[in-house]
């Protein structure tokens, strides 16, 4: 089991609204067209949460995340 960055308080206020955008299925195109960035910005972004969660792809950043408490999910169960 990998250890987890113990800096995850120098996750930056964008990078978490990155993040909470991953986990919503947002791409990168996405991402940067929401936060009215550019794409290679959105992609800074998401590489510096790769590093920062000690995680090598997008799947275990989410479950890293999760883990550890940073998503904010509200799921919606409609009939």
């Amino acid at each position: 089991m990998k250890t987890i960055n113990t800096n995850l308080h120098k996750i930056s206020r964008r990078e978490n609204q990155v993040l909470q955008l991953i986990a919503y299925e947002r791409n990168t195109k996405e991402i940067a067209e929401e936060l009215f960035v550019s794409y290679e910005t959105a992609h800074s972004h998401r590489k510096n949460l790769l590093k920062k969660l000690n995680v090598k792809n997008t799947a275990g950043m989410v479950r890293v995340a999760y883990e550890l408490g940073l998503l904010k999910l509200s799921i919606s169960l409609t009939a």
